[in-house]
């Protein structure tokens, strides 16, 4: 790989992060595969996700090699006098700001709306928080697991109740801070289509992306049904609460196949795999909303008949039955899935500090202008040189005077 020039249909745009952890970098990696020219700022000490997850000595954590690909890195020390100037500085070259500071700390930096909007003039800015920039928990402490718990996704990833006393379980990534920086590379697009499209009204924008928010709007009628109904939904396990069978089913060599037959024709099909069209025909399972009434019995039969296969053979017969099932993937399967690999959603990146390493593709796929993985996550201060003397023309007498006063690194 190389800092070659970026491709994609956001080419042309210059996105600054002010960002670390998870929300707002990855906000900015989506806008960085599809072309988007990024230059994060990083601390002396680097973002903590270069330490995140088992490590490689000497190099961090590879997780990092995907995290921050195809950034531009600069390390500058916010807290030093001269850093502002330098913040705005970059400004003046970029299109937005990404941020995910606590609220209202920018503005205590020195980088309020008005001082980058001075700087350049219709600036979008990005403001990504655990509750948003207002409101009564505006400056509470907040991480994606927060974010997750009080938008009610924390509730709903669990067993059914009463079935076990464990706390509820958790996703098991940062979804939270994902669905965030989500919201948030979507906005900043919509602000820049606003802004920049024939007859856009050239205005700058500010965004307010709360983790809590972001959560909660993707549980989909759990608000809804409880307004008109008074119900709280409550977790299903592995099942979809509206449809059945949609479930994991266990499997004789110890492994689960995922089976969704939640249609009558599916389940027509299904039944007739299991060798058991008397199932169809049972009135308790005829149509969806029987067969969800004895989702347990109908769990129950599907059940006994997975026990007698092992997974890969039962994923092969369900292909071929075109009953949508899958084996629960590890990365191992992933890795060496054809699908993936076909489209470019498992991918081989040389990286300097770690090899060759597998990482996902980008998402959306944009065939006629596919952005691409230009370079691995960069190793702390990779680029502050080239930064501070191609795109701000500081001399090399001004960089080592800011690397002597310890603004950048």
């Amino acid at each position: 790989m190389s800092d070659a020039a970026p491709s994609g249909p956001l080419s042309g745009l210059r996105i600054l992060e002010l960002g670390h952890f998870v929300a707002a970098p990855f906000c900015t990696r989506l806008l960085a595969d599809l072309g988007a020219d990024v230059i994060k700022i990083e601390p002396p000490g680097g973002d903590p996700v270069r330490q995140w997850g088992r490590q490689v000595e000497g190099a961090g954590a590879p997780w990092w090699s995907m995290h921050a690909r195809n950034k531009r890195c600069i390390t500058v020390d916010l807290k030093r006098e001269r850093a502002v100037g330098l913040v705005l500085d970059l400004v003046r070259t970029c299109d937005a700001v990404v941020e995910n500071f606590r609220p209202g700390q920018l503005a205590r930096m020195g980088l309020s709306r008005a001082a980058l909007e001075a700087a350049r003039p219709g600036i979008v800015v990005a403001h990504i928080s655990g509750y948003g920039q207002d409101g009564a928990y505006r400056d509470r402490a907040a991480f994606g697991v927060i974010g997750e718990a009080i938008g009610g996704l924390r509730h709903l990833t669990n067993h059914p109740p009463g079935e076990t006393d464990l706390p509820p379980v958790r996703v098991g990534v940062s979804i939270g801070d994902s669905i965030a920086g989500l919201y948030a590379a979507f906005g900043v697009v919509a602000a820049l289509l606003a802004r920049d499209r024939p007859g856009g009204d050239g205005r700058g924008r500010t965004l307010d992306v709360a983790l809590s928010e972001s959560v909660l709007s993707m549980m989909e009628g759990m608000l809804p049904e409880y307004g008109v109904f008074g119900t709280v939904r409550q977790p299903t396990g592995s099942r979809i609460a509206t449809a059945a069978p949609s479930s994991a089913y266990p499997t004789r060599d110890g492994g689960w196949i995922l089976i969704g037959g939640n249609s009558d024709p599916i389940f027509e099909r299904l039944t007739s795999l299991m060798g058991r069209p008397d199932l169809f025909a049972d009135p308790r399972f005829t149509g969806n909303a029987n067969r969800v009434r004895n989702v347990e019995a109908l769990d129950g039969e599907i059940g006994d008949w997975t026990r007698r296969h092992d997974a890969r053979d039962l994923d092969r017969m369900l292909a071929a039955a075109d009953v949508p099932a899958t084996v629960t993937y590890t990365a191992a399967e992933i890795a060496a899935d054809p699908q993936f690999r076909a489209r470019g959603m498992v991918r081989e990146v040389e990286d300097p500090a770690f090899g060759r390493v597998l990482q996902a593709g980008i998402v959306p796929h944009v065939p006629d202008d596919p952005g691409t993985v230009r370079w691995p996550g960069p190793r702390l201060g990779q680029h502050t040189d080239a930064i501070l003397r191609d795109d701000l023309g500081l001399d090399e007498a001004a960089i080592r005077s800011l690397r002597d006063e310890g603004v950048v690194g």
